[in-house]
């Protein structure tokens, strides 16, 4: 027996309604970073993101339920960057659990240098920290925590030593020269515009990190 035309039309447009909402997601999530990078947050609103997504400012609250969601997703999107960019694995295990913070800094330095808009997410956090920017942290604090638990495997800090605060005090300092790079070319007075200049950064992470898990002993 021959189905109604409106079974098969269904049918047909089903797919068709499922792409049109995903390349709406996308270009609603595009905009969002580009009016982020362009703007900054004070220009981070539902309208201004759907003007540049050339959509209805409706369908941000029907695919991601406002601006919550919106970040949540966008967070989720910073996050699988940051996981791409630290997914390949060294050819050689760390030996030791300095070594591999100091891998984890250094690939840090590249994330944050190669992302203007990591950069402006962090600089937001920083100056006006509230739930959308509480959502971007979250969401690249489990990338890095997935990033340690995958090559860390048996290695642990020495005894005696707060690895919880000396990370945070080496991802706080890198983060902070990438962004002081990026508004005016130095931090402190170092100059930071060329390969020379972040090698010397490079070293300098790699030095504090091992001499910071170097024993065991409290300082």
């Amino acid at each position: 027996m021959t189905a109604p035309a409106t079974s098969s039309l269904a049918l047909d447009t089903a797919p068709d309604r499922t792409r049109d909402r995903s390349r709406t997601e996308d270009a609603i999530l595009a905009a969002a970073r580009d009016v982020l990078i362009e703007k900054g947050f004070g220009a981070w609103g539902v309208n201004a993101i759907a003007r540049a997504a050339g959509c209805d400012k409706q369908l941000i609250y029907r695919y991601f339920g406002g601006l919550d969601g919106l970040a949540e997703a966008l967070g989720t999107d910073v996050a699988r960057a940051i996981e791409t960019a630290l997914s390949v694995a060294p050819s050689q295990p760390a030996a030791s659990y300095a070594e591999l913070v100091a891998r984890l800094l250094d690939a840090l330095v590249e994330v944050l240098r190669g992302n203007p808009l990591m950069q402006r997410i962090i600089a937001w956090e920083l100056s006006e920290p509230n739930a959308l920017t509480h959502s971007f942290a979250q969401a690249r604090s489990r990338a890095l925590a997935d990033w340690i638990a995958r090559l860390r495997g048996d290695l642990a800090p020495p005894a005696n030593i707060d690895a919880p605060a000396i990370n945070a005090v080496l991802i706080a300092a890198v983060q902070q020269m990438v962004l002081g790079s990026a508004a005016t070319g130095n931090f402190a007075g170092l100059p930071l515009g060329d390969e020379s200049d972040w090698n010397r950064v490079r070293l300098a992470i790699r030095s504090l990190a091992m001499a910071a898990y170097a024993s065991g002993d409290p300082a």
